[in-house]
């Protein structure tokens, strides 16, 4: 059975261009995969950011924990065990002000843990999260995916590549201010021409 793993970041609900692509994104994979199970994870709605309370937590064993250590860990974990049964991420990316959404950030922040999602070797650092394939749906009003101000589509290519998901596919509807007619609609066709 195939899993899927959707992330929402967008702030615009029901306006979001990103979500109007992680939507056909979702429907396409739902058609090739009869088998697939679907987790949703909405991040607009709220999600704790790394702070020194986190540090101390993660990085304390796990038999010397406080029991608030025990709950910020078991958050973590909750977020990073959602991707780790992922077979493929469908990842919404809104782009605000040339990068990512705070709350995108904070989520790569949560799942960026030394032994659980990489480890450092001697040839460098390697990804722990192998065998999965993401697809991110980008949308931006003025921002051209892989110009010189795009902060936001390979910084997120990084961190899943960094995790070893070396699978990465990009659809956006980039810099759409430019040509509203036609930039929503060759994304949404660029999605129907993926092979899933």
């Amino acid at each position: 059975m195939t899993s899927i793993l959707r992330i929402e970041a967008s702030i615009k609900g029901e306006n979001s261009v990103s979500r109007k692509l992680t939507d056909r994104l979702i429907a396409r994979l739902l058609d090739a995969h009869a088998d697939a199970s679907l987790i949703s994870r909405d991040l607009s709605t709220g999600i704790d950011a790394v702070d020194a309370a986190w540090i101390g937590a993660v990085f304390t064993p796990a038999e010397a924990r406080t029991e608030a250590q025990n709950a910020i860990v078991a958050y973590s974990d909750a977020l990073l065990n959602e991707v780790r049964a992922a077979d493929i991420l469908v990842i919404g990316l809104p782009v605000y002000n040339f990068g990512v959404p705070s709350q995108l950030k904070s989520w790569f922040d949560q799942l960026a843990r030394k032994g659980e999602s990489f480890r450092y070797t001697e040839a460098g650092p390697q990804g722990l999260l192998t065998g999965k394939k993401a697809i991110i749906a980008m949308a931006s009003d003025g921002t051209k995916q892989g110009s010189a101000i795009d902060f936001a589509s390979g910084y997120v290519k990084h961190m899943l590549n960094f995790f070893g998901i070396a699978d990465v596919e990009i659809v956006a509807a980039d810099a759409i201010a430019y040509a509203p007619e036609t930039t929503l609609p060759g994304a949404l066709a660029a999605v129907n021409a993926l092979a899933l």
